[in-house]
């Protein structure tokens, strides 16, 4: 399973604004040197955050890109989801039926549920997860992904 560097370099561009303090928020520019991106990838993913709705951009001198709401409200899996799409969707099964039509196991795939299994714990995951989150340090994230994924073992066993 991979993430696409659209959805890397997507999170880390919010999380570089996220930290950003300025009244007139971030340049494409300035992303591009801090994150070590091209200008044009910088320009197409803030592009993408710009009509998700995550970011929002203000042209002229002073211009630059910052946040369209508070980092806490703000989650991680809404963000890839815009990004990339999820990992596992219906319409799964239909772009891969081999040379048939229909897939020849359209009505007992057990390979379909652990895809869904697997994009239901990772939405249930990803949907606590704000960028506020990410913020902080790498051990403070570790802790609280450790924190949720033990929450959600408990809570299945419910």
């Amino acid at each position: 399973m991979k993430f696409s560097t659209q959805e890397e370099y997507g999170l880390r561009l919010l999380l570089r604004i996220g930290k950003d303090n300025s009244d007139n928020g971030m340049t494409i520019p300035e992303l591009s040197e801090q994150e070590g991106l091209s200008e044009a990838n910088v320009a197409k993913i803030l592009r993408i955050l710009r009509l998700s709705g995550f970011v929002e951009s203000s042209r002229g001198q002073t211009g630059g890109y910052k946040l369209t709401c508070e980092a806490k409200d703000i989650k991680v899996g809404d963000v890839l989801t815009a990004l990339g799409g999820k990992l596992y969707e219906s319409s799964f099964c239909d772009l891969h039926s081999g040379v048939e039509t229909i897939c020849t196991n359209s009505i007992d795939c057990s390979i379909r549920s652990l895809w869904k299994t697997i994009q239901t714990m990772l939405d249930q995951l990803l949907n606590k997860i704000s960028l506020q989150d990410l913020l902080g340090s790498e051990k403070q994230v570790e802790i609280l992904v450790n924190r949720l994924s033990e929450e959600s073992e408990i809570l299945s066993k419910i």
